[in-house]
């Protein structure tokens, strides 16, 4: 077989560790870290980067990684209260400063996302956790004067004998204890925290409106900026006047940054009103002409003209001629926005020898790095205050650092100290997407439907070209997370005669990690195409899937389990259909079963979605059944509604009224079903994200005999 030697995502984190400098397991406290809690005047025992434990017994969590809604707040902090013996009323947490002692483990850069942060973590936050109760029974052994092996830990105490010492009375002495050079972890058998239900940390402080978003980052004197961007991507600014902005009662200043022109004022209203004032005049340049159906027609037209080899072995034309059967059918997702609850903001605040930034990032490395580029600071001395992120599905995994690095722009061309804003609509008009994407198949069947020949062309813009995983991602031209699963699925790598290519167009829309990155649209395409698969053979779309992952017995296991939960062959009303799809992705074997009432004139309503997910070992269970129930909704959205459309180059859609989302009104039943299992903890941030597009569209084809080939749904003719 001759081929570019592409990586599926668990190769590529193995890649980008050994690009990168390999594992990272730092456990030195921060500087600033350490002078914060000094002139606190706590008596704290530090004895990692990682957490703290006050006199009080209060034991404070560092998180590497940044909360958005995915449970890490509580996950993580498991693993150190785990390995404590801690008890879980005195846990908290609090998001760790940029420094490198937090570097992820694999990626060496400070940074969130691949649905990594439990698998990065797993091992050093639970050493962490095991160093601090190591410390701390050595202090009460001496103090006692007996041996180690004679102390036992539980519930936040030190035990000896009948005496319960808390560790907060312990903190002292453990802190002038040298770190040992290494330290057991618990038996699986002895875990009170790790695979069992708790209550999440972060849950408290959203209700009750302490946690701090972005959005909620005040200081005397913050004036607030908005920024006239292109309207076209790529187009630039040729002039502009300030002169009715200027007149706007609040407005304070106007600025030219590098992407466009940005409006200061005293509040965000003063800010909306003065830019709506500002005339700018724009170069189009080669942004000029962008049009939706003339996309479309390029991805055809080079789908035609065919692409780089992802893999070739054999003669599949031959073995195509071949074949029993003979599959041919083309899959298309469109541009599609992020749109995260909270939208983008970053308070900034500018000295002639540091850089303080508050926001909601992903990126830490990339937006110290990219502050310290543009003011020409040491990076040691840009700072960022990581805050709860409202929401981010890729918008703040960024590389480019682009929201930050307006706002640090801002902040040095004006002298203010400033909070840049996005409206809704700035979001959805002007920031990066997930690239559109076709994928066209033919493949050869035997008599017994085992496919035997397989041609593939996916044509899309790259996301990795341009950023830092550039040379572990795209290899020989080709972006692997273009075709992420697709060449290593299994019924695709064991086919002799197979060739997969790609095209990949260079266009002046912005695209970038959008939540599932390529597996958003592969799991779609690849998924659809099983069921046409089976339905060609004549096998019911479960049974087909059986035959075609015997050698997968993660991805049967998973499989049957959904079937079974959700009802899979039983009589369903008229109307109603069932899909299913099942992949590996982000380190998890997930299926989905989708149950779908279709009527005469009305969108397809989902009544019902049941999902198993082999995850390896499921640290908080209630964790994993929520992000299942994150991953579906919001592929359900993007299945049925969303897209987004050029005409003339402009983005036609503006906020939630025409980029619709799914409705509260409209979530489905879920009931999911974790395996149990002790293999590494996988991803779910993004597991089941693009199943539920399949799944959808396949019940449909159940329900109906209508085969939905190209997303949104709401745009196909189910008549």
């Amino acid at each position: 077989m001759s081929t570019p030697q592409l990586l599926d995502r668990r190769q590529f984190i193995r890649t980008a560790a050994l690009a990168t400098g390999g594992l990272v397991i730092a456990f030195n406290v921060p500087a600033r870290l350490v002078k914060k809690l000094q002139a606190a005047g706590e008596t704290v025992f530090t004895p990692n980067a990682y957490l703290r434990i006050g006199s009080d017994d209060t034991v404070t969590v560092i998180l590497s990684h940044c909360e958005m809604g995915q449970g890490i707040w509580t996950s993580l902090s498991m693993l150190i209260a785990e390995e404590l013996d801690a008890s879980w009323q005195t846990i908290q947490a609090e998001h760790a400063p940029a420094a490198a002692a937090f570097y992820h483990t694999i990626y060496a850069t400070q940074r969130t996302g691949g649905s990594t942060s439990l698998l990065s973590e797993y091992d050093r936050y639970r050493k962490a956790g095991a160093t601090a109760r190591q410390l701390l029974v050595q202090a009460a052994a001496s103090r006692y004067h007996v041996a180690v092996k004679d102390c036992r830990t539980a519930d936040g105490h030190v035990i000896i004998g009948d005496k319960k010492i808390r560790y907060g009375e312990l903190v002292e002495d453990a802190a002038a204890l040298p770190l040992p050079a290494d330290v057991p972890l618990k038996d699986p058998a002895e875990w009170k925290f790790i695979g069992k239900k708790v209550k999440r940390l972060d849950t408290p402080v959203k209700i009750n409106g302490k946690a701090i978003f972005g959005m909620d980052v005040q200081f005397p004197g913050l004036l607030t900026a908005l920024i006239a961007r292109a309207p076209f991507p790529g187009a630039k600014v040729k002039e502009y006047d300030a002169a009715a902005s200027m007149a706007v009662p609040g407005v304070r200043q106007v600025v030219p940054i590098p992407g466009g022109v940005a409006v200061l004022g005293d509040d965000f209203w003063a800010a909306k009103k003065g830019r709506d004032a500002l005339r700018v005049e724009w170069d189009f340049g080669e942004a000029a002409g962008i049009n939706s159906d003339a996309l479309l027609a390029e991805l055809k037209e080079r789908a035609v003209k065919g692409g780089l080899p992802a893999t070739s072995s054999g003669n599949p034309d031959e073995a195509l001629s071949r074949a029993a059967h003979v599959v041919e059918a083309e899959y298309y997702q469109p541009f599609l926005a992020h749109a995260p609850m909270e939208p983008l903001n970053c308070t900034v605040k500018l000295s002639a020898d540091k850089c303080e930034i508050w926001t909601g990032t992903q990126t830490h490395t990339n937006d110290q790095q990219a502050a310290a580029e543009i003011t020409g600071l040491p990076i040691d001395k840009v700072f960022i205050n990581t805050v709860f992120l409202g929401g981010s599905f890729g918008r703040r995994n960024i590389t480019r650092s682009d929201f930050v690095r307006e706002a640090v722009e801002v902040a040095k061309a004006s002298g203010k100290l400033i909070k840049t804003v996005w409206t809704r609509e700035d979001d959805i008009q002007g920031g990066m997407y997930r690239p559109a994407f076709l994928h066209r198949f033919k493949v050869g069947l035997d008599e017994n439907g085992t496919p035997v020949a397989w041609k593939q062309i996916s044509v899309g813009q790259s996301v990795m070209t341009g950023g830092p995983f550039e040379k572990v991602a795209v290899i020989n031209g080709v972006d692997m997370f273009s075709i992420e699963g697709m060449q290593t699925a299994p019924h695709v790598k064991s086919i002799p005669d197979q060739r997969i290519e790609l095209n990949t167009p260079v266009w002046p829309v912005s695209v970038d990690n959008w939540r599932a990155v390529g597996l958003s649209h592969t799991i779609f395409a690849m998924e659809s195409l099983s069921d046409e698969l089976a339905h060609a053979a004549g096998k019911d779309p479960v049974a087909y899937r059986r035959m075609l992952y015997k050698d997968e017995p993660r991805l049967v296991n998973v499989l049957n389990l959904a079937a079974e939960k959700s009802g899979w062959g039983s009589p369903l009303p008229p109307g109603y259909g069932r899909g299913v799809a099942v992949f590996e992705g982000v380190g998890s074997f997930s299926a989905v079963v989708a149950e779908v009432a279709v009527s005469k004139g009305m969108p397809p309503r989902v009544t019902k979605v049941t999902c198993a997910i082999d995850c390896g070992l499921a640290i908080n269970p209630d964790g994993v059944a929520a992000q299942m129930e994150s991953n579906l909704a919001f592929g359900l959205s993007a299945a049925l509604y969303s897209e987004i459309t050029f005409k003339d180059s402009k983005v036609q859609q503006r906020n939630f009224y025409d980029y619709k989302t799914l409705r509260i009104n409209e979530m489905p039943e879920i009931s999911t079903f974790i395996v149990p299992s002790n293999e590494k903890p996988g991803g779910v941030g993004e597991a089941t994200v693009g199943h539920m597009m399949p799944a959808l569209t396949n019940a449909i084809f159940a329900a109906t005999g209508k085969r939905i080939r190209h997303l949104p749904v709401m745009n196909q003719d189910l008549s």
